[in-house]
C-alpha cells in the first residue's frame, strides 16, 4: 500500500515545532495538552445596504467565500427594527468559520500579505482580547485579500476577524498570537 502524502500547513508545522515549546518555556506548562492553541476564526461581513438591495448579502458573500476559501452563511436579521428599515429574516450580512488546515492558510495570508497592505496601518490593538484569550480586529476594507480583484469590486465592504483560542488569559492569549507573529502595537 502507498503511503499517502498529507498536507500540512506551514504554519501548523510552525506551531508544533517553536510555538508550543516556546509557550511551555514562557508560562511553565507541565501538561502539553494545556498549551493554548487556536481553535477557529469567525469572518464576519455586514452589509447595511441589504435593507435597500437584498442582493448586496450574496455579493458581500461571494467575496467573503473567495477570501475564506469555503462557502459563507447568509445572515438574516432577528427581529425588525424600523429605524434602520430592517425586517425580520432580511438578509443583513454573511459569516464563515474556519478550522484547523483552512484556518492555518487564512491566518498565514492575513499576517503575511492582508496587514501589511492596510493603508496606514500601526499595528494590531494589543487590547482587543475579551477576557477569556479570544481577539477581535476588524479590517475596514476587503480589498488587501489578494483574492479579492480590486476591479471588479463594485462595494467595498469591512470585516470582523474574530480569533478563538483555548487560552485561559488575555496574556496567554497574546503571546500565542504573537508567536504567529501578529504585529501588534508596543
Amino acid at each position: 500500500m502507498a503511503k499517502v502524502d498529507v498536507y500540512t500547513p506551514r504554519l501548523k508545522k510552525h506551531y508544533e515545532e517553536v510555538v508550543r515549546p516556546a509557550l511551555i518555556k514562557e508560562f511553565g506548562y507541565k501538561n502539553p495538552m494545556e498549551v493554548p492553541t487556536i481553535t477557529k476564526i469567525v469572518l464576519n461581513m455586514g452589509v447595511g445596504e441589504s435593507t435597500a438591495d437584498s442582493k448586496k448579502a450574496n455579493v458581500a458573500a461571494s467575496e467573503l467565500a473567495l477570501i475564506a476559501g469555503q462557502k459563507p452563511v447568509i445572515t438574516k436579521a432577528r427581529k425588525a427594527i424600523s429605524q434602520f428599515k430592517v425586517r425580520e429574516g432580511m438578509p443583513i450580512g454573511a459569516k464563515v468559520t474556519l478550522r484547523k488546515a483552512r484556518m492555518y492558510e487564512f491566518i498565514d495570508r492575513l499576517v503575511t500579505i492582508a496587514l501589511p497592505r492596510v493603508r496606514d496601518f500601526r499595528g494590531l490593538n494589543p487590547k482587543s482580547f475579551d477576557g477569556r484569550g479570544n481577539y477581535a480586529l476588524g479590517i475596514k476594507e476587503h480589498l488587501v485579500f489578494p483574492e479579492i480583484s480590486y476591479d471588479k469590486v463594485e462595494q467595498v465592504w469591512g470585516m470582523d476577524v474574530v480569533v478563538a483560542t483555548t487560552a485561559k488569559t488575555d496574556d496567554e492569549a497574546r503571546a500565542l498570537l504573537r508567536h504567529f507573529n501578529f504585529p501588534f502595537r508596543q
